[in-house]
Formats: C-alpha cells, structure tokens, sequence
C-alpha cells in the first residue's frame, strides 16, 4: 500500500540557459516519481529527457510493487534502445539523458537510476543520499583521487559514465532499498540544482513550507548554471 504523499514539484532553466532539457513525472496515486536530465546541450537530450518521461507515464496504475519495479526497468530499456536506434542529431550530438525513478510502497522506497540526477531522503533535519552518480569524478572520489568538495569544483565535473541512450545495449541501472518513516520528505533532482547550492542549503530549503519553490528560488539566487528540476515527496 502507498503511503499518503504532498509533494511538489518544479523545473527551470536556470539563470543562463534559455533551454530547459529536464524533464519530471509525479504519480503520487502509485508511488511513483522520476527526474530526467538530457545530456550534452543538444536538443536531442531535450527529446530524450520527455522519452523517458513518457514511457514512465504510461506505466498502469493497477501494478502491484514487484510488477511497477519490473515494469519501470522495462520502460527504461525501451527508452535507452529507441534512444541508441535515433543517431545523432543536426549538431551531431546523439540523444541520451540521466534518470533517477523512486517507488513509494508502504514502509519501503526503491530508487532506481542512471547517470547524476540523485535522490535523497530528509529525516530530522538530516540529509541522506541514496544515490551513487556515474561520473568521472565520482569514480576519483570513489578511487581516493579526489575529495568530496574538490568533486564539485572539478572542471570535468559534467561528465557521466551512464546514461540511457549511451553505452552497452543493455541499460546498466542500479538500484537501492530504504526504509521510510512518517515526516520523512523525499528529494529526487537533477545535478543542476547540486551545482547551485551546498547539501546543507538543500536540507534547510527541503523543510520549508514549500521546498521545491525554496529550492528553485536559493538555486537562481545563486546564479544557477544549469536546468534545475527538483521533486519532493513528503510521507
């Protein structure tokens, strides 16, 4: 049974693009909420980005949570297939995006995803971060080579190792388990709003009234680079 869920959610493009190639998909009815962020400034992750989203809400609202889980990586690898089939673009850059999914049933969160859009869980002012970003500079950190806030001023920090669209035939997603508690609120974002604010801010904002209006807000005050989508979910 999926608990009750608010939740808000927003996307931008940031203080100075003028293109917006995030996409976002809320079903709170089913648990189900997902964050794409298409790859490369080409408008070919533009079209992948809404891809992914609109096989995500295709998705039939009678599932039970092994067969939505099975459903959502089937959907996935659809849109990673359909998106290596489509070849690049006019400026030559081939359509791909990063996704993070979570499902929502009862006391449990699964999250899913691919690339660096991340999700989170607040639980008493604390910030916890349940995904693992396929990155090159993730992969130093990981390696001892690079420290966490060193990670985040890296001049290669944009490039990922994982994206649907790119790489094997096979979409190689990973997925993590949590549990969940009433007051608990669930973050899903793309790395735009991580290159504008601090955990700390994005904890603070996340407990606001209205968290993702304070997390878009602090993220063009700071002069955000990139498109900014975030979506939360509280329990």
């Amino acid at each position: 049974m999926t608990p009750a869920l608010r939740h808000w959610a927003a996307t931008h493009p940031g203080a100075l693009r003028r293109s917006n190639q995030d996409a976002f998909l809320s079903r709170p009815e089913i648990g189900l909420f997902a964050v794409a962020d298409g790859v490369g400034g080409s408008a070919g992750g533009g079209f992948a980005s809404s891809e992914v989203v609109r096989l995500l809400a295709e998705l039939p609202p009678e599932l039970g949570p092994a067969e939505l889980l099975n459903a959502v990586r089937r959907q996935l690898q659809a849109a990673h297939e359909t998106l290596r089939r489509a070849g690049p673009d006019a400026k030559g850059g081939s359509p791909a995006t990063t996704v993070v999914v979570v499902l929502v049933s009862g006391r449990h969160l699964t999250c899913v995803w691919i690339g660096d859009s991340r999700a989170y869980v607040l639980r008493d002012g604390r910030l916890t971060r349940l995904t693992a970003d396929h990155s090159l500079v993730e992969e130093m950190v990981r390696a001892g080579r690079l420290t966490d806030p060193e990670a985040g001023r890296h001049p290669r920090g944009n490039v990922i190792t994982r994206a649907i669209g790119a790489g094997p035939e096979d979409a190689l997603i990973d997925k993590v388990i949590a549990t969940i508690e009433p007051g608990d609120r669930i973050l899903l974002c793309s790395d735009g709003l991580l290159k504008a604010l601090p955990e700390e801010t994005i904890a603070a904002c996340m407990a606001r009234r209205e968290p993702v209006t304070a997390l878009l807000d602090a993220a063009l005050v700071a002069l955000a680079s990139d498109n900014v989508t975030a979506i939360v979910a509280a329990v």
